[in-house]
C-alpha cells in the first residue's frame, strides 16, 4: 500500500487494518483538562512528522520577517478549543408555562403551569423544568429529561436560533409558551446576533388564584351603615305588594294574564305569582317566579362565563331590581317578560310615601270593558210536538226531556175537575152538542167527551185527548195554559179555535174549590154556589149530585161497554184487587155496599160520576130487596 501513488482519487485503505482506536488529545490533571498532541495515530499507526518543540514553536510564533515594506502582519489562528470546553456550564434559561384543560372538573376548566426551559449549548440539548408547588396534586419537577428535541419529522433538532420570546414552542404535542429569560440568556443571544423580543406576563392559574385567597389571612372591617341584621329584624314579614299584567298577545297564543309581584324587605328577593281567574283553562300553578333576587339584566355577562356549569352569582351580577324601580305606571322587565304595575296594597302606598315621598297612587284602568253577552233567541214554534219538547232542542244538542212536578202529580192524580159544556157555534146543529170537559189537577191536562145521542147524526166519544190548552192571546215563547180559575159558569173556553160554553159543573169542583180557595178567584166560587143551589138546592154530601145527564135506557149499553173497555184498560181483573176495593167500603162487614159508596168507588178508578149511571149500575148489579150490592154481584159487574 506504501507503493502506491498518492495522486487524487488513487487514496486507499489499508484493508489489513482492524484497529481503529484513536488517540485520546485531552487529559486531567489536578481537575484540569490538559490538551495533549497524540503520539500515535489511527489504530496505533507511527505518526510520519517531525515534532516541534515548545521553544522551537514559540520563537517561530514570534518571527516577524521583514521586507522593504515592513514587517510582515501574521494572522495567528486562535487556539482550538472544543465546543464541550468553551461551552461548559453556559446554560440559557428561559421561562414559560402551557395549558392543560381540566374537563371533568365544575370548578375550573383549565389551568397554568409554568414552567422552565434550560438550553445547554455545549451540546445543543435542551431540558424542561415545573416548579414544584405545595399540596398541587400533579406530579411536577423535572417535566422533559434532558436531550436534544426533534423540531421535524426530517431528523432537525431545535437549536439555539429557534428559540426567542413570544414564540410556541411544541414539544411531544404540547404546546409551551416562551415568555421571558435571564440577562445571561439576553446578552448572550444578542451576542450571536438574535434579535430579542419583548418580554410577556406569564398568566395566573385561577385556581391556585383562588386557593391563595381562601389560605390568606383574613382583615376584618368596621361594619358600614347598612346591617343586615338590623335588616331582618325592622323588615322581617313586610312585603310590599304589586298588582301587574303582562300582555303578550302580540306572540301567537298570546294571552293578557294578571300577577301579583311581592318585593321581600328583609332580603330584597322578589316572586311573581299568578292570579288565576276561574275556570280559565291552565294549569294551577301560583308561582311564575320563584324568590330569590332578580337583576335588572342578566344577559349582561361576559362571554367567557360558563353558563353550562355555573350559575350567576353576586360576582357576575352587581345590579338587582329595587323597590325604586317599581312603582304604580312603569313597565318592569323580569327576564324577558314586560310586566305593567297598575295599583298596590295600602302597605306598600305608605312605605313608598314615607320613603320616597310619593302621594299619587292613582290606579291605572287596565281591564277593558265588559262585553255583553250575546243573548240566545229561541226561534218561532213551529207546531211540531208540545212546546217543552220543541224548547229543548234549542237548549242542548242532546235535548232532555221535560221536567214534571212530579210532588203535585202525585198529590193530584186522582183529582178530576168535570164541567158541562155547549159549543159556542151559529149552527143550530152543534148547539145540541153537549160535552164533559175534564180538568186534571196533577198535570194540568184538558180532555173533552161527548156523550153519544140517539138519532143526532153525530158520532159521540172522545173529542179531545189529554193534552195542555194554552190561552188564545197567548204567544209560543210565553205560552198562557188554562188553570182552574179559568173555569167557571158562563165562562167560555177556546179549545183550538173551538169555543166552549161552561154550563154546569159537578160536585166534587164546588168543593175542591172551597178546600182549596188559593186556586180559585172568589168570583168563581160564589157562580159555583149559586149555580148548584138554584138547581133544587145544594144536595146533602152522602147523596153526591153530579152533573145531570139524561139518557135514554138504550144509551146504557154503549156506555157500558165503554166502561167495560175501560175496566180492562186499568187491568183490574185481579179478584183479590176487587174484594179489596169491595172491603173498603164495606165497613160493617155485612158483606153489602150501598148506593152512596159507588160514586167513591167510580172516582177511584176514574169513571163517570153520573145519576143514571149508578142508578143503571144499581139495577144491573143488586139481586136483593134493599138494593144493596153483594161481593158475588160486585165481582160479576166487574168481571162482566
Amino acid at each position: 500500500m506504501e507503493g502506491l501513488s498518492r495522486l487524487p482519487g488513487n487514496t486507499f485503505s489499508d484493508p489489513t487494518q482492524t484497529n481503529h482506536h484513536v488517540s485520546h488529545t485531552l487529559e486531567i490533571k489536578n481537575g484540569h483538562r490538559i490538551a495533549k498532541w497524540p503520539e500515535v495515530g489511527l489504530g496505533g499507526a507511527r505518526i510520519n512528522y517531525n515534532r516541534m518543540g515548545e521553544d522551537e514553536a514559540e520563537l517561530l510564533r514570534n518571527y516577524r520577517p521583514e521586507l522593504v515594506y515592513g514587517k510582515v502582519v501574521v494572522q495567528h489562528p486562535d487556539n482550538f478549543v472544543p465546543a464541550v470546553l468553551a461551552y461548559d456550564k453556559k446554560v440559557l434559561r428561559f421561562f414559560g408555562y402551557f395549558k392543560q384543560s381540566i374537563p371533568e372538573s365544575p370548578n375550573e376548566y383549565y389551568r397554568v403551569r409554568p414552567v422552565k426551559i434550560f438550553y445547554y449549548l455545549e451540546d445543543d440539548s435542551l431540558e424542561v423544568f415545573e416548579e414544584v408547588q405545595e399540596n398541587s396534586g400533579i406530579p411536577q419537577g423535572k417535566l422533559i429529561r434532558r436531550h436534544r428535541f426533534p423540531k421535524n419529522d426530517h431528523g432537525e433538532t431545535y437549536n439555539f436560533r429557534d428559540l426567542n420570546l413570544g414564540q410556541n414552542l411544541a414539544i411531544y404535542g404540547k404546546v409551551f409558551r416562551i415568555c421571558d429569560c435571564d440577562p445571561f440568556t439576553r446578552e448572550w443571544l444578542e451576542s450571536e446576533g438574535v434579535h430579542v423580543n419583548q418580554p410577556e406576563m406569564i398568566p395566573r392559574d385561577p385556581y391556585l388564584t383562588k386557593r391563595n385567597q381562601a389560605a390568606e389571612l383574613k382583615s376584618s372591617r368596621t361594619k358600614n351603615d347598612f346591617d343586615k341584621l338590623k335588616q331582618f329584624v325592622e323588615m322581617d314579614r313586610k312585603v310590599l305588594r304589586f298588582y301587574a299584567i303582562w300582555d303578550d298577545r302580540s306572540r301567537m297564543f298570546g294571552d293578557k294574564r294578571e300577577f301579583i309581584i311581592q318585593y321581600y324587605l328583609v332580603n330584597d328577593t322578589m316572586e311573581v305569582r299568578e292570579v288565576h281567574p276561574i275556570n280559565d283553562g291552565r294549569d294551577p300553578f301560583p308561582i311564575l317566579i320563584n324568590r330569590h333576587k332578580i337583576p335588572k339584566d342578566r344577559y349582561n355577562v361576559k362571554g367567557t362565563f360558563p353558563h353550562v356549569f355555573l350559575e350567576l352569582s353576586d360576582t357576575e351580577v352587581k345590579d338587582y331590581l329595587k323597590p325604586s324601580d317599581l312603582m304604580v305606571g312603569r313597565t318592569v322587565t323580569i327576564y324577558g317578560r314586560d310586566f305593567f304595575i297598575y295599583d298596590c296594597d295600602t302597605f306598600t302606598k305608605t312605605f313608598y310615601t314615607k320613603n320616597f315621598g310619593i302621594s299619587d297612587f292613582g290606579p291605572v284602568d287596565v281591564h277593558p270593558p265588559p262585553e255583553e253577552d250575546a243573548k240566545m233567541e229561541i226561534p218561532p214554534y213551529n207546531g211540531f210536538g208540545s212546546l217543552e219538547d220543541s224548547i229543548q232542542n234549542c237548549l242542548k244538542l242532546q235535548p232532555d226531556r221535560p221536567k214534571k212536578d212530579y210532588v203535585k202529580l202525585m198529590e193530584n192524580e186522582h183529582h178530576v175537575l168535570r164541567y158541562e159544556a155547549v159549543l159556542d157555534s151559529p149552527r143550530e146543529i152543534d148547539k145540541l152538542r153537549k160535552f164533559v170537559i175534564n180538568y186534571r189537577l196533577g198535570d194540568d191536562t184538558i180532555s173533552i167527551f161527548e156523550p153519544p145521542q140517539r138519532n143526532s147524526g153525530i158520532i159521540g166519544g172522545r173529542f179531545l185527548e189529554r193534552t195542555r190548552v194554552s190561552k188564545p192571546n197567548s204567544t209560543p215563547a210565553n205560552p198562557q195554559y188554562y188553570g182552574p180559575s179559568d173555569f167557571y159558569i158562563g165562562a167560555t173556553v177556546e179549545v183550538f179555535r173551538q169555543r166552549f160554553i161552561i154550563r154546569s159543573a159537578d160536585l166534587f169542583v164546588l168543593k175542591y174549590a172551597e178546600e182549596h180557595p188559593e186556586q180559585f178567584t172568589p168570583s168563581v166560587i160564589d157562580s159555583l154556589r149559586q149555580h148548584l143551589s138554584d138547581q133544587g138546592g145544594r144536595p146533602d154530601a152522602h147523596l153526591a149530585t153530579n152533573i145531570q145527564v139524561q139518557r135514554k135506557p138504550g144509551d146504557f149499553i154503549g156506555l157500558y161497554a165503554e166502561i167495560r173497555s175501560k175496566l180492562k184498560g186499568m187491568r183490574i181483573t185481579d179478584r183479590s184487587q176487587i174484594r179489596e176495593m169491595f172491603l173498603r167500603y164495606d165497613k160493617d162487614r155485612n158483606g153489602f155496599i150501598a148506593r152512596e159508596n159507588i160514586p167513591d168507588i167510580f172516582r177511584q178508578i176514574n169513571l163517570p160520576i153520573e145519576n143514571d149511571l149508578i142508578d143503571a149500575m144499581m139495577a144491573e148489579c143488586a139481586t136483593n130487596e134493599q138494593g144493596k150490592i153483594n161481593l158475588y154481584d160486585f165481582l160479576r159487574f166487574f168481571e162482566g
